[in-house]
Order: C-alpha cells, then sequence, then structure tokens
C-alpha cells in the first residue's frame, strides 16, 4: 500500500495544496469525481491518458 501512496504528492504551490498524482496537475478529487459520475476506471484511463491503474488505485485509498 505504501508504494501506491507514493503515487499521490502534495505542493503547496501546485492547484492550491490539494493531492495530485505524483506530482501531474490531476487532483485525486478529479479521479473521485469521474468516478461519482459513473465512469469505470478504464473509461478514466481513456479520458486521461497520462494515468496508470496504479493512480487510480492510489486515489481510492
Amino acid at each position: 500500500m505504501s508504494k501506491l501512496l507514493e503515487r499521490i504528492t502534495v505542493n503547496p504551490k501546485q492547484c492550491g495544496g490539494r493531492p495530485c498524482i505524483r506530482g501531474m496537475r490531476i487532483r485525486v478529487s478529479d479521479v473521485l469525481d469521474l468516478f461519482a459520475v459513473g465512469l469505470s476506471a478504464e473509461e478514466i484511463l481513456e479520458d486521461l491518458p497520462d494515468l496508470e491503474m496504479d493512480n487510480i488505485r492510489a486515489s481510492l485509498i
């Protein structure tokens, strides 16, 4: 599990200090919002091709 959490970064100068996927400007909350509107993990990966499945798993922890 700790390896997954390494994929989440918090930088006060990026995205208002909100947790992001490994330094990208894709916020964890963005990934969760996509799940909330009914997208599957595969659909999220299609919409955000820079993400990897482990990034999505890390967002769900």
